[in-house]
């Protein structure tokens, strides 16, 4: 019988700020930038929750829901630390532990009883030891799958366990809201709404020919999660496989709109620094650099190009997506938001000349030592002079870089 666990930090960020601020204890706070910003909750208190603030809401949405809330832009060089410290714990308990995001990962516990006994007794012995080595509280979901598992996490929040016995899975699910299953998000859930589905339940009753016939593939992996199954998109590949990406973006909203060239340009080669960064963390090369800028009218371009070769190097898509701009932007029009990205990645970067491959080796090497020296010191260790002037606050909500079990083997 397979066992899987699904840990899931209860509100990491605002927890780990906690750690540094004792007096925040018991108090509504808000991590993500300041009330007055344009940005999103990355994560909110349970004070803050009961007044309806949760991830992703706008902080001004925010503000006016809980007036009397702490708002932090958070620290993520903290919570990459503590990332790494939850990790540890989890590989005392299993070898195959799958990092989800920074606050929440999967382990498979099969075959483990000899050691930490049965699965409630396991988790039990997880929990504390969490509490002990990291001073934060988690919440477990036990199940024989990663699905059932992440699902009964979230019931068992703040602080709990819950384990889904064999055999019961669809029956836990069914009286669940159909928004519970991972990947149904708002615009599925109205669909499935007009369809009449509203619980998890009246999505198993459901004959898979008509959930394709409506909604295609996606409807057989819905009716597959239904009933506890591991189906569907990240579900599908196996527990610990390596999962490349399809592309790396980063994107930042200003603070106040703005024309200013010389401040487009520095962000912009700020987030390729990030973009170039998280490309050799997975030890890829890009060949299409992606642009997205947003006017303050909220009108909305996109721009790519394709490489001659791939490159995973700084300066090289800092270049690529300074050109892309000034042939896109229209001169003097002011930016709500710049975004940068790279897809159609290759394992090496391709054929080149004997000088330009010696230059080209060199550049890499030290961006790889400036790689580390971000890791043990912060990424504002160091900056290229080309971002200097770009330099804005990283989102705690972004997917960052230095991940504990995210790392992919190096080639």
């Amino acid at each position: 019988m397979k066992i899987v666990f699904h840990v899931d930090m209860d509100a990491f960020f605002v927890s780990v700020e906690e750690i540094f601020d004792p007096s925040l204890k018991g108090k509504a706070v808000v991590v993500g930038g300041q009330r007055n910003e344009r940005g999103v909750v990355s994560a909110a208190s349970y004070e803050a929750r009961k007044f309806g603030v949760h991830s992703a809401l706008p902080l001004r949405t925010a503000a006016a829901l809980c007036p009397h809330a702490i708002f932090l832009d958070g620290h993520p060089e903290r919570y990459r630390e503590y990332s790494h410290k939850v990790h540890r714990v989890l590989m005392e308990f299993s070898p195959l532990v799958e990092m989800a995001s920074v606050d929440e990962a999967y382990l498979d516990l099969t075959g483990t009883e000899r050691l930490f006994g049965p699965p409630l007794r396991a988790a039990h012995l997880l929990h504390e030891r969490m509490k002990q080595a990291t001073g934060l509280n988690c919440s477990v979901g036990i199940a024989t799958s990663r699905m059932v598992a992440k699902v009964s996490s979230d019931q068992a929040k703040p602080n709990g366990i819950l384990w889904v016995q064999p055999g019961l899975e669809a029956a836990f699910l069914a009286p669940l809201d159909v928004r519970r299953i991972p990947g149904v998000g708002k615009v599925t859930e109205e669909r499935l709404h007009q369809l009449g589905i509203r619980k998890v339940g009246d999505l198993a009753a459901l004959e898979e020919g008509f959930l394709r016939r409506k909604l295609g593939e996606w409807g057989l992996a819905l009716a597959g999660k239904a009933r506890g199954w591991d189906a569907g998109a990240w579900f599908d590949k196996p527990m610990g496989g390596e999962d490349e990406p399809k592309s790396i973006s980063h994107e930042h909203t200003f603070g106040e709109d703005t024309a200013d060239q010389t401040a487009l340009e520095s962000t912009l080669a700020r987030l390729a620094e990030k973009v170039a960064r998280r490309v050799r963390e997975q030890s890829v090369h890009a060949r299409t650099v992606h642009l997205k800028l947003r006017y303050e009218d909220f009108t909305t371009l996109t721009r790519s190009h394709t490489l001659s070769r791939a490159t995973q190097l700084d300066h090289e898509l800092i270049g690529e997506s300074r050109e892309l701009f000034r042939k896109a932007w229209r001169k003097g029009a002011k930016v709500r938001l710049i975004g940068m990205g790279v897809s159609g990645f290759e394992a090496t970067e391709g054929q080149m000349g004997l000088l330009d491959a010696e230059a080209h080796e060199r550049a890499r090497k030290a961006l790889l030592v400036v790689d580390r020296l971000r890791d043990k010191y912060g990424e504002s260790t160091v900056k290229l002079a080309g971002g200097l002037g770009g330099d804005h606050a990283e989102r705690v909500h972004e997917n960052p870089v230095g991940l504990p079990g995210k790392r992919v083997k190096k080639t």
